[in-house]
């Protein structure tokens, strides 16, 4: 298993949005498709393409092969920006344009390999139109939840109609903000953009998405009916740690770092169970220097035992000492860890010691804290995090921190919510929550990717 001839295998080609947090679920689908006889091709820039390399085990070194797609390299975005991480946040827009401007270069891709079938992110509809031209069968895949897709969707299908599910919804300043998302993306989309107009093909209608109808399926459901797209839920696609450590630039990290890793889970273990809290904001978000303060006090007010991950933008000469509070680290040095850049968040957020996870709700995040049962400390940032927040706290996994009318977190709320979770009676509650959601989708988890594998092997035969 895990390795197949491509002679005999049908092809697949899976094409990703150019920011980490699409490319990692692309990857593990492309490992549980070979692991059932595909052979799979995964299409990126370089740059991206180095980070993936390191992800692929021997096991899976024959059955995935790199593709690289070549983008145009401008002063404004030379090709180390041809990735979202690390990129200013003001040059989002020009490398979406030039993903977009790159089509004749993935149409010859797609000439030249001749896959079976493609997938593609849910972001880039405009791939629709280049696999129809070559008679290629093509799905969307989206990495994110069903309830943040449905959402988006009935904004954009029902203007002005109020969404059915109150659960899920965005504050006043969240919707100015993802107002302004959606009018970049209509900008960026093709006019024949089925993500909003009625599929044209069988396979325009089918969304590939990383979830389970144990968790999304009145969501599945409703999409089906404001758009006719049918759900086909992949499973959690939960990524397993790979031997070796890898920082955000895709630098093999030296000895020291192992040595880190050594003593924050040796650190861990002299803390008592469920009495501390990881906090992450995913490599691909920088707080504000408000922001940091008041995550800082927040998580000194509560009392609680924490390693914190801090991240700052890449070239920016800055250590934690001069972006946290004065005193702060001395203050806290029994009770917290601070570590910047990168941690083994997979081996912290399974050691008995951890009793939360404050994190800023990306999708990938929801997932990990799903299957190591870690009751979630919401604090959405941007993007589709909000949302992902209200179905966190919808399914009873966790609880958010809510932030006041401007839209600022506040130290005393931060502090409030870690000791519900961790602290208090609603800890058990969330962490009981936690468990039988984790069990359904494990219990269903292979069932839903049998059929995953019978509808992509009859698009295939069907072309």
């Amino acid at each position: 298993m895990g390795t197949t001839d491509p002679s005999n295998s049908l092809k697949v080609l899976l094409f990703p949005w150019l920011a980490y947090g699409h490319i990692s679920p692309h990857l593990q689908l492309a490992k549980k498709l070979t692991e059932r006889g595909f052979s799979t091709y995964l299409c990126s820039t370089p740059i991206n393409l180095g980070f993936i390399k390191k992800k692929i085990t021997q096991k899976y070194s024959s059955s995935i092969h790199l593709v690289e797609l070549h983008l145009q390299e401008t002063p404004e975005l030379p090709a180390f920006y041809h990735t979202t991480n690390g990129l200013p946040p003001h040059l989002m827009s020009t490398l979406r344009n030039a993903l977009v401007k790159a089509k004749p270069d993935f149409s010859n891709i797609l000439k030249t390999l001749k896959p079976d079938l493609v997938i593609y992110d849910v972001t880039q509809t405009w791939t629709a139109a280049l696999t129809a031209a070559q008679n290629i069968p093509a799905v969307k895949f989206s990495s994110s939840s069903v309830a943040m897709l449905v959402y988006l969707c009935h904004l954009l299908v029902k203007p002005g109609i109020e969404f059915p599910f109150p659960a899920i919804y965005l504050s006043e300043f969240e919707q100015k903000r993802a107002k302004s998302d959606l009018q970049d993306a209509k900008a960026d989309a093709d006019e024949s953009d089925p993500q909003v107009q009625r599929p044209t093909r069988y396979c325009d209608s089918i969304v590939l998405a990383k979830t389970s109808k144990e968790i999304d399926k009145k969501y599945i459901d409703y999409l089906y009916d404001i758009l006719k797209m049918k759900v086909v839920p992949v499973g959690t696609l939960f990524q397993e740690p790979v031997v070796g450590h890898y920082d955000d630039n895709n630098n093999e990290l030296e000895f020291d770092n192992n040595i880190l890793e050594f003593e924050l889970i040796r650190w861990l273990g002299t803390k008592s169970e469920r009495s501390s809290v990881f906090v992450s904001f995913g490599s691909e978000y920088f707080l504000t220097k408000e922001e940091m303060e008041e995550i800082a006090y927040g998580l000194e007010l509560s009392n609680v035992n924490f390693i914190w991950v801090v991240r700052f933008p890449t070239g920016e000469k800055i250590r934690p000492e001069e972006a946290l509070p004065e005193g702060f680290l001395e203050r806290v040095k029994d009770k917290g860890k601070i570590v910047e850049g990168w941690a083994p968040q997979e081996k912290i957020l399974g050691h008995p010691s951890i009793g939360g996870f404050v994190c800023h709700c990306g999708w990938n995040s929801v997932v990990e804290s799903i299957e190591f049962g870690v009751p979630i400390i919401a604090m959405p940032m941007h993007l589709d995090q909000p949302l992902n927040a209200r179905f966190v706290v919808e399914m009873g996994v966790g609880v958010e921190v809510m932030r006041d009318e401007n839209g600022k977190l506040e130290r005393g709320v931060i502090a409030k919510v870690i000791k519900e979770v961790v602290v208090e009676k609603m800890g058990e509650n969330v962490r009981g929550s936690m468990r039988a959601v984790s069990e359904k989708i494990k219990f269903k988890e292979q069932e839903e990717f049998d059929e995953v594998v019978k509808l992509l092997k009859q698009l295939c035969e069907e072309k």
